[in-house]
């Protein structure tokens, strides 16, 4: 495995727990003090993530290859639109919430280009 693809599992991967280290608490509270949701429409929306990071983890671990790449482009474009419908002030983070999934497509792109299989 090359160094990219491993650093895009450890991120779908590390993404994964940090989500649920804390039983999804801080995505939850988030959620409700930026958009008023329920706890369990949160709730949802946490493990739904949570969800799609682990498949497409263990995609780019065990099924490299183009269709890989661009399902998982497809995510970070839909979760980062998500994201800045419901929490716009995420894109201010000083910590990249959404700012790093530009680099992270950019990634994903030349891979699925080069059909990085290694």
């Amino acid at each position: 495995m090359n160094i990219a693809r491993a650093s895009l599992v450890l991120l779908w991967w590390g993404t994964l727990v940090a989500s649920l280290h804390d039983g999804g608490a801080a995505g939850i509270a988030l959620l409700q003090n930026a958009t008023g949701i329920s706890a369990g429409a949160a709730l949802a929306l946490v493990l739904l993530g949570c969800a799609w990071d682990a498949a497409i983890g263990l995609l780019l671990l065990l099924r490299p290859g183009a269709l890989t790449y661009r399902l998982a482009a497809a995510g970070v474009i839909g979760m980062t639109l998500l994201a800045t419908v419901l929490v716009p002030t995420l894109w201010l983070d000083p910590l990249g919430a959404l700012l790093k999934n530009l680099p992270v497509l950019a990634l994903l792109a030349l891979m699925g280009e080069k059909g990085a299989q290694a």
